[in-house]
């Protein structure tokens, strides 16, 4: 069996060839998004589906689908101008998995003051050594500013 491109074998399936159409439209989708959103939201934001006349726009923070949001009706325009049949765009928020590394992972750094540092410490030593409540404490403590 001679080997074959990506491209053919998913344009040779029925089922395969709408996915390949599908994730087409997307990349289209999002290639026309980056050029009419304000660089700062593009950058913060991605096409994330297409169905039916409606585009998805996954938003890495509230704040950058609020501003969305209030831009909603000149992007329907800025997509229409630019040849993509759209009537409505949806925004969620949806962190990609890049926003989260920039987080810090997901999870979120820790301050606690020194005299919190100090009652959490004391309350983590009258604990039995397998609670799990004590190696959280121990945790919160040893990773706080």
């Amino acid at each position: 069996m001679a080997a074959r491109s990506i491209d053919a074998y998913l344009n040779s399936a029925g089922g395969l060839a709408r996915f390949s159409a599908h994730a087409g439209r997307l990349v289209k989708l999002q290639r026309i998004y980056e050029e009419i959103a304000p660089s700062y939201l593009a950058a913060s934001s991605r096409v994330a589906n297409f169905k039916l006349g409606k585009v998805v726009i996954h938003a890495d923070s509230g704040a950058v689908a609020a501003k969305l949001r209030q831009m909603l009706p000149s992007l329907v325009d800025e997509f229409s101008l630019k040849g993509a049949e759209i009537t409505e765009i949806q925004v969620k928020v949806q962190p990609s998995h890049a926003a989260l590394q920039h987080k810090g992972g997901g999870h979120a750094s820790t301050s606690v003051g020194a005299s919190a540092k100090s009652g959490l410490k004391s309350l983590a030593d009258e604990l039995p050594e397998d609670s799990p409540l004590k190696t959280a404490l121990e945790r919160l403590v040893n990773n706080s500013r």
